[in-house]
Formats: structure tokens, sequence, C-alpha cells
């Protein structure tokens, strides 16, 4: 799935380095660059675009004001060099929050969401659910485990510790394969040993996730995306 892109941009050089990284995404499509929120209004309002790439502080309109005129914005993934701006951007539903300079592999991650969140909802609706559970071998027998059970995973070298409400699962398992079994939009990876399901953090205390008695790490090279997960569309705020 192809995914129409816009970037908006003052800094040539900004809009430049996005080009070269989407010559590496083949899913990405540059539809047009502006530098100029204003000028991409009327590309917006006649095309279809998937995704933008939006600066914050831009002369003349905002990235964050240009989004309130959009009777119905794309998928937004906001680059800028101003971090205060990140709780305001997620209220927005952006995908992400790139602050520069960010790397290629911050860049991949970003996208990888969007096309992830554009085939879901161009999938067609049916009836049949998706199962909410998989079953892992543990203690020479079978045991189903279901998603709304899990707390976290740990991995443990060849193996991997499934923690649940009731029980923890040792398994003969990479943490790989069950990190591709677990849905993004259900569990967040803190750490390259760690998953955690967003619906049970109840804290976060610097590189500290609490989850009942347990407390799990966020590393430094996720924190700020493991942030970014944990707090969009739910931040309270006055």
């Amino acid at each position: 799935m192809i995914l129409r892109c816009v970037i908006i941009d003052d800094e040539p050089i900004a809009r430049k380095g996005l080009k070269e990284y989407m010559q590496d995404a083949s899913f990405l499509h540059l539809a047009g660059e502006f530098d100029n929120p204003l000028k991409a209004a009327d590309l917006l309002a006649h095309e279809k675009i998937d995704l933008l790439f939006l600066d914050i502080q831009m002369p003349k309109m905002t990235g964050l004001e240009f989004l309130k005129t959009l009777a119905h914005p794309p998928m937004v993934i906001f680059t800028t060099a101003y971090p205060q701006y990140a709780v305001e951007g997620f209220e927005w539903n952006a995908i992400d929050y790139l602050v520069k300079p960010f790397s290629f592999e911050r860049f991949w991650k970003a996208v990888s969401k969007a096309h992830s969140m554009q085939e879901v909802i161009s999938q067609p609706a049916t009836s049949t659910a998706e199962p909410d559970y998989f079953y892992i071998k543990t203690d020479n027998k079978l045991v189903k485990v279901l998603y709304d059970d899990i707390l976290f995973v740990e991995a443990l070298q060849n193996y991997v510790a499934v923690y649940t409400t009731g029980k923890k699962y040792i398994t003969y398992l990479t943490f790989h394969s069950i990190e591709t079994h677990l849905p993004a939009s259900r569990f967040i990876k803190t750490h390259k040993s760690y998953i955690v399901a967003a619906n049970k953090v109840e804290s976060i205390e610097g590189n500290d996730i609490a989850i009942g008695s347990y407390h799990v790490p966020i590393s430094r090279t996720e924190r700020e995306t493991v942030l970014q997960q944990l707090i969009q569309n739910r931040l309270l705020r006055r």
C-alpha cells in the first residue's frame, strides 16, 4: 500500500533530508513539498493525501494552526526542533513527533507506524474478529494466553517469560517471535528485553514503569517513543 505524502517545512535542508529518507521507503510517494502551509492548502483540499510531514514553527502560520484549519486532516508526523510542543501535537492524533535532527531509524519507526495504521484503516469490515489469544508451550503442555491477561513480557536469553495477571509462564521462544504476535496497538516495547501491555501501566517515573508490584525499565533509546505511545490521547490537561 502506497502512502501519498506531503512535506511542509520552511527549511530547505529539512525538506531535502526528508526526501532522501523517503527514497528508502518504497511505500511512500511524495505528492508535494511546500515551504509555507498556505501553499499546501489547495493540494490538500483537492487531492487524496495520506500522510503529512508537518513542521511546527513556520512564518505566517504554525503547523498546529494550519492543522486546525483542515476539516479532514490526513495522518500527521510532526517534524520540529522544539520538543515542548509534543503534548499539544499528540492532542491532534499525530502518528509521531520527530525532533530534529532525527536519524533514519527514528524516521523509519514513524513511517512504519503510519503504514500499519493505513493498512488497518483500509481493511474491509468483517464480522470475523481476530483471535484475542495465542498458545505457548510450557511445562510440557500448551497453555492458552489471553492478550487481556498479559502484564508484560521479558526476554531471558533463549527463553521468554510471560507475566500475566494470574501466573508467570516460561517458554522456549525468541523475543522477536512473541513480539510479532502481540498487537502493536496494545503492547509497547520499552526495552530490548521488555514489552508491556499499555493498559496495565500504572505509573511512570524516570526510566521505570510500574505494573502492579513489578517494575519494568525503559531504555534511553526507546524512552521518547514509549512516552509518546502511552500519553497519546490520554494525558488530561487543565
